[in-house]
């Protein structure tokens, strides 16, 4: 059944993303269609109308140096392809999302071919109550070993909810609850500001920082200061990060986003856990990474 599941979300991806083009001619028509055959006042009323309930959507592919998640290192010495479909509809919207590994990372002699190792979905819904918006969704995790025959990881589901204000630094705080395999909850909260540089360019600086509540010590434990894992439940603060890119619109509907980031530890707990979870070839929890900088560009395209 997960296969199945897999083989699905993985053919969901590329559909997604070729469907949004033919929907982006779609709604280009439409309006100068009203505009031609209704007079002006109802014409303008029904464009409006449209603008309200049209269909949006989004094609990306990001090229990054490293695919670092909560904390996490997942891969090393590899460049990554992740490429995102998003499609909406009055508040509801629908994401599919993948992670190309180019240049698995092995500690002995092997090589491996690129392979994808995630692919994601997400379902959600947002209103907005003035300058709030309150949201939530569920995402399936559909991952795959981290080279060709390796390990097969179990699958992870989430729900999540979320709450946003439209203003200085447009805070958002989200908490997401795994349901699946690898049970604990995790809240994250993010701001961001975009300085205009230029009518087409700007610079955006964002950040987060998190907590992480363990359920299951088999899953998420807490770490000792050597990164051997203990009886004990993680909880505590966990990962935060610090990003800057440079959003470059070349059309209406294009974007050239480069970026850089850096992921670092929140607390002592948080070092010995992403320590020991670094994926660095050593026995010596001392000579691993606990912190991360990578960075890399994203091309997307929008209606």
């Amino acid at each position: 059944m997960r296969i199945k599941m897999k083989k699905t979300l993985m053919m969901i991806l590329p559909a997604l993303m070729l469907s949004i083009f033919p929907l982006t001619s779609w709604t280009a028509e439409e309006p100068g269609k009203a505009a031609e055959s209704k007079p002006a006042a109802e014409s303008k009323a029904a464009e409006q109308n449209k603008e309200e309930v049209k269909i949006t959507g989004e094609a990306a592919a990001s090229i990054l140096s490293a695919y670092i998640w909560r904390g996490q290192e997942l891969t090393r010495h590899s460049v990554v392809i992740q490429p995102s479909a998003t499609i909406g509809y009055k508040g509801v919207s629908l994401n599919v999302w993948g992670n190309l590994d180019t240049r698995p990372y092995t500690t002995g002699v092997n090589s491996y071919s690129s392979t994808l190792t995630e692919t994601d979905l997400t379902l959600s819904y947002t209103h907005k109550f003035g300058i709030v918006s309150v949201g939530g969704g569920y995402i399936y995790y559909g991952l795959s070993a981290p080279y060709s025959g390796g390990f097969d990881p179990q699958d992870a589901q989430e729900i999540f909810a979320a709450v946003s204000v439209d203003t200085i630094l447009n805070p958002t705080l989200t908490v997401y609850k795994e349901i699946d395999h690898y049970h604990q909850w995790y809240a994250l909260l993010a701001v961001s500001h975009t300085f205009a540089l230029h009518e087409r360019v700007g610079l955006k600086l964002a950040g987060s920082v998190s907590y992480l509540k363990s359920e299951d010590a088999s899953t998420y434990p807490k770490f000792d200061s050597n990164s051997v894992a203990t009886t004990d439940k993680f909880n505590n603060f966990h990962d935060g990060t610090f990003s800057l890119s440079l959003p470059v619109t070349v059309t209406k509907n294009i974007t050239i986003t480069p970026l850089v980031t850096y992921v670092f530890p929140l607390s002592e707990d948080a070092r010995y856990e992403m320590r020991a979870r670094s994926i660095k070839g050593t026995f010596l929890p001392g000579d691993k990474d606990s912190s991360f900088l990578y960075g890399g560009v994203t091309l997307s395209f929008a209606f």
